[in-house]
């Protein structure tokens, strides 16, 4: 049976933990104490908060981790009784083997605020034997009251260093052939999200050797070139061209009209052109994204903002 690699290389202890190295520090001298706070880690997906809640539980507890923690997804229950019930149940346990237990709340940002006020009150009320992690991708929808309560963590987005660096420890786990633009490819399109990086990894290696053609077939991901190239014909003044670089896009390649818009927004800050030019262009290519969102016509609304490139 094949494992899911984001399971098997998911680091076990603090120092396995890729990045955030600002937050890795000051965690290790409260382990060093046996001891830590309510927290709130808070932060794009992908970046390591859920596989820091668990190393600090193994490095804390030790054998005895599954016991004295407890996780819990508020995307799954977002109101009241997920905090009345499995969670309130367990923080009122007695913890093994340790001076406390550890609930971890993913997708905090998730619970209504009917559910945070109660979830307010029970961080209170169990002080003494329990410690609460919340993580969430958006602070502010946590409420004031349980952010006053908690030390709040900001994890920061991967750099590309850091995802080769992890992606490398894969690749010689798995004995992999990996090209060097394959990987880059894979770091280009999942932009810091690690677990995102590691799934396309495994996808593509599944399918056939880690090149970047593959990454990009498996991801759905257009060509760079292929859009640079478009725009740049747009730019130029040489609409019907661009036009039927658009088409190839859309019909033959089969990418939908929201792919090639995020991938003409990487492009449009590298391609050459006046500032004020980008900046008209970023405006209206704005607006072409939300009327694709309220079901517009691909092809007439990516078609128009060509023609907006090659207005002077």
């Amino acid at each position: 049976m094949t494992t899911v690699w984001t399971e098997t290389y998911r680091p076990r202890k603090l120092d396995e933990i890729i990045g955030q190295q600002h937050i890795i520090s000051r965690l290790k001298a409260w382990v060093k104490e046996k001891t830590i706070p309510n927290m709130l880690f808070a932060g794009p997906a992908g970046v390591g908060k859920t596989t820091t809640a668990l190393a600090l539980a193994r490095e804390l507890f030790g054998d005895h981790w599954r016991d004295n923690f407890q996780e819990t997804n508020a995307s799954d229950d977002r109101g009241i009784n997920v905090v009345r019930g499995r969670i309130k149940e367990f923080a009122s346990t007695k913890p093994i083997g340790a001076g406390f237990k550890i609930v971890f709340l993913d997708e905090s940002d998730a619970l209504t605020s009917e559910a945070q006020q109660a979830l307010r009150r029970t961080i209170e009320k169990h002080a003494g034997v329990c410690r609460f992690i919340l993580s969430c991708n958006y602070s502010n929808r946590i409420i004031e009251p349980i952010q006053s309560r908690t030390a709040v963590f900001r994890f920061k987005r991967l750099d590309q260093k850091d995802v080769e660096t992890y992606l490398q420890r894969i690749v010689a786990g798995e004995k992999l052939k990996a090209a060097k633009e394959g990987l880059q490819a894979i770091i280009n399109v999942t932009e810091g999200d690690l677990r995102k990086a590691t799934n396309l990894l495994q996808a593509a290696a599944a399918v056939g050797s880690v090149d970047k053609s593959t990454v990009l077939d498996v991801a759905a991901r257009a060509e760079p070139e292929d859009v640079k190239k478009m725009m740049e014909l747009a730019r130029d003044g040489k609409f019907t061209e661009a036009r039927k670089r658009l088409h190839d896009l859309l019909i033959v390649q089969g990418f939908s009209g929201e792919d090639i818009v995020k991938e003409v927004h990487r492009s449009l800050l590298t391609i050459t052109c006046p500032e004020e030019k980008r900046l008209d262009l970023l405006a209206v290519l704005g607006e072409t994204e939300f009327r694709l969102t309220q079901g517009s016509s691909p092809d007439i609304q990516l078609e128009a903002f060509l023609a907006q490139m090659g207005k002077k």
